[in-house]
């Protein structure tokens, strides 16, 4: 006979007890400092005039996601450090998978709406106010949240169905479905077939296409001298930098057969807690306006 599994144990980033204490006082100093200055971007944005234009509206929307983003698994992570056992209840994991995968998803697609909006802003200057209201940044805003919602209910609704009897222990620090998969007690070849798909290739997908819009724009600007063409190189490449840093992570970790490698739980730390923090401080740096606005506020 056979036990259902009501509970997943996380072996964690290490179990040694003084690398675990260096890692918590390292993650929750990191989480202090970055935290509050995303909330910062989004006050900024919310609260200067000047900001009033569909590019911060998406970079203040960036901020929020990535600020939900890096409240799923961190604060399980940093209490577990000081846990003797450390356990995820079997609907925690679940939850944990879905938000990781509902909030990626829709970063994804607003990553795409911010390209969108730079292509109209360089390619079609005198109708930009005309096509870029603010009924279709929100209604883009809410494409990205929902298609967020579909790619992650998706991955949720396959899981949930499989049968997990024994092994129970997750050698990572949070749930994902990666490893959830293969502890279930039955043949997942066709199920990780469809994983990739819904994941894995809608990633790369979503990359490359990323890259061809922002090279072609930056392609269109190659031969302008003026300033306002300079400022718009430098937000397209600002942009470029997002996205190699929130799709290489995501791309790794995807992007291949659901085994175990050396570097998993590094990216996995990358992926999950730092760089998403990380993606509003790069367009903010770049930006002079957001510094003014900030310094005013």
């Amino acid at each position: 006979n056979k036990t259902e599994v009501t509970e997943f144990v996380l072996l964690g980033l290490s179990q040694t007890r003084e690398v675990q204490c260096f890692l918590f006082f390292l993650f929750l100093l990191f989480y202090v400092i970055v935290l509050p200055v995303n909330i910062l971007i989004i006050l900024t944005v919310r609260g200067d005039p000047q900001l009033d234009s569909p590019m911060y509206f998406f970079l203040a929307n960036l901020a929020f996601l990535d600020i939900c983003y890096c409240s799923i698994t961190p604060p399980k992570m940093l209490a577990d450090l000081f846990s003797q056992q450390k356990t995820i209840s079997y609907r925690s994991c679940i939850a944990q998978l879905f938000f990781l995968h509902f909030l990626g998803g829709a970063e994804i697609i607003l990553l795409i709406a911010m390209a969108f909006d730079r292509y109209v802003a360089i390619c079609k200057p005198l109708h930009y106010t005309t096509l870029m209201r603010k009924m279709l940044c929100w209604v883009l805003v809410g494409t990205a949240w929902a298609g967020g919602f579909t790619h992650s209910i998706i991955q949720v609704a396959f899981v949930v169905h499989l049968p997990f009897c024994g092994p129970d222990e997750l050698d990572n620090f949070f749930c994902d479905v990666t490893q959830v998969i293969k502890l279930a007690c039955t043949n997942t070849y066709i199920l990780e077939f469809i994983m990739f798909v819904n994941s894995g290739l809608v990633i790369v997908i979503c990359f490359i296409l990323l890259l061809i819009s922002y090279g072609v724009l930056l392609i269109h600007l190659k031969t302008g001298v003026s300033r306002g063409k300079s400022k718009a190189a430098s937000t397209c490449t600002t942009h470029i930098i997002i996205v190699f840093v929130m799709f290489g992570p995501a791309i790794y970790i995807y992007c291949r057969p659901f085994c175990s490698l050396p570097l998993d739980k590094v990216v996995a730390v990358f992926h999950t807690m730092v760089f998403p923090l990380l993606n509003p401080m790069i367009y903010t740096l770049r930006n002079r306006e957001i510094l003014s606005a900030m310094k005013r506020l």
